[in-house]
């Protein structure tokens, strides 16, 4: 038999997402057979899959040993790399990191070593706030992503109640975030609000706007500025109000004014032969919107964070 203590990190969530993570050799449809049939207690009782984790809990698992023989994973790279991070903003809670176009946030077939959160595991490791040893079911977390090619301002959550809070804080639309892009063209007014419907082809990773509602389509309201124009280009701040799948590329180019350098919304790839290897959007500015100022980030409440200009990389062909 082994016991496992819920530490602050474990709590808060349900048994059988703690354990999926906590014991990674045990199948989850043994998971589940092991929690009805009582060798998966809590407190030494019965439970269910959805009991939610409290500091302090007791988890026995009746199972055999091999079971808690988890993947192996080289913890060394944390003492490896070396993080090549921006940060913009950092407290005991979150950090915001500027993501540069190019740049994974999260492994693929290629490796983890050189994504964004591998970055910033490493770095929190080096600095002594994250011990994977100390750990049972969480590290450091992603709160929002941002394409491959773009780039801006990404959200880690330090700790659990940070992740969760912060998730909830971006469902509940308390996130206000802005972005620079570069489109073709004069735009037709200084400011508009634009509204439109997205249909997402999860298959092919593309998404089609329409101005009418269809089948499987989430309604989208995306706002923007000019800021400036130059060679028959518009740059533009662009606020979004809702945040779809390639929202702004997508709507952008769906009134004909589609981005620089986007090769997939775009009308023009020979923009890269120009400069323009990555699509012109980057998501410079957030504002944190937590009017009842409760729970572990409500100090962020009104708080505003902004990446230097200078470091948006498209901006210098409109000064």
């Amino acid at each position: 038999m082994q016991i496992l203590t819920i530490q602050k990190n474990d709590a808060g969530q349900r048994l059988d997402k703690f354990l999926s993570k906590a014991v990674k050799g045990l199948p989850m449809s043994l998971m589940y057979k092991y929690i009805r049939t009582k060798k998966i207690k809590v407190n030494r009782a019965r439970t269910q899959q959805n009991y939610m984790l409290k500091e302090g809990d007791t988890v026995q698992l009746f199972i055999r040993e091999e079971f808690f023989d988890s993947p192996e994973q080289d913890m060394g790279a944390l003492s490896r790399i070396k993080p090549k991070l921006t940060v913009a903003y950092e407290d005991e809670n979150i950090i915001l990191c500027n993501k540069r176009p190019g740049v994974l946030v999260h492994e693929d077939t290629e490796g983890a070593e050189n994504t964004l959160i591998m970055h910033i595991k490493a770095y929190l490791y080096q600095k002594g706030e994250y011990d994977p040893d100390a750990e049972q079911s969480f590290a450091p977390a992603l709160c929002n992503r941002i394409d491959r090619n773009t780039g801006g301002i990404v959200i880690a959550a330090k700790n659990a109640e940070a992740l969760r809070e912060m998730n909830e804080k971006i469902r509940e639309d308390q996130l206000h975030k802005f972005y620079y892009c570069a489109v073709h063209g004069t735009m037709p007014r200084r400011e508009e609000t634009l509204y439109g419907w997205l249909w997402k082809d999860s298959r092919n990773n593309t998404v089609t706007v329409t101005d009418r509602k269809m089948p499987g389509a989430k309604e989208i309201i995306t706002k923007y500025r000019v800021i400036r124009v130059r060679d028959g280009n518009s740059l533009l701040e662009v606020e979004l109000i809702t945040g779809r799948t390639h929202q702004i590329r997508a709507h952008l180019a769906h009134i004909g004014h589609p981005l620089l350098g986007d090769g997939k919304y775009g009308i023009n790839r020979s923009e890269k032969k120009q400069g323009y290897k990555y699509q012109a959007l980057y998501a410079w500015r957030l504002q944190f919107d937590f009017p009842d100022g409760s729970g572990v980030l409500g100090y962020l409440n009104g708080r505003e964070v902004r990446l230097d200009p200078d470091d948006i990389w498209f901006l210098k062909d409109f000064e």
